[in-house]
């Protein structure tokens, strides 16, 4: 049975906020790195987030995965531009990075299917 990427990321979002509340200074700074580090820029929102995937695959972390899939899609990357950056970490990971790519794969169809039928109630 396949990973459900979908709960994932919402676990990742719901242990943040449990390490918000005891840490927040340390999370609260990683939340400002995070956002300036993925911003428009010379490189735009989606671009960056396709180089975490890649970056997520190549260090096998499935949360990253669930959340750079998610947010890649959200800052209009393609569903192609997703499979091309999985190729791009499988030549920089190696065999692992197969078995993760595959785990992205699965996450993005998810995150399609999901961003679908959202469109579909709000439509």
């Amino acid at each position: 049975m396949s990973k459900n990427f979908v709960e994932i990321e919402s676990q990742v979002m719901d242990g943040m906020k449990a390490l918000s509340a005891a840490i927040p200074g340390t999370i609260n700074g990683f939340a400002t790195m995070h956002k300036k580090a993925l911003a428009d820029g010379a490189l735009d929102a989606a671009t960056k987030e396709l180089m975490a995937l890649a970056i997520a695959i190549a260090i096998r972390c499935e949360g990253c995965i669930a959340c750079h899939v998610k947010d890649a899609l959200k800052a209009g990357a393609t569903p192609e531009q997703v499979n091309e950056t999985i190729g791009v970490a499988i030549l920089m990971g190696g065999g692992p990075s197969v078995v993760y790519g595959g785990e992205a794969q699965t996450a993005l169809a998810q995150f399609q299917a999901t961003n679908a039928t959202e469109a579909a109630l709000v439509g």
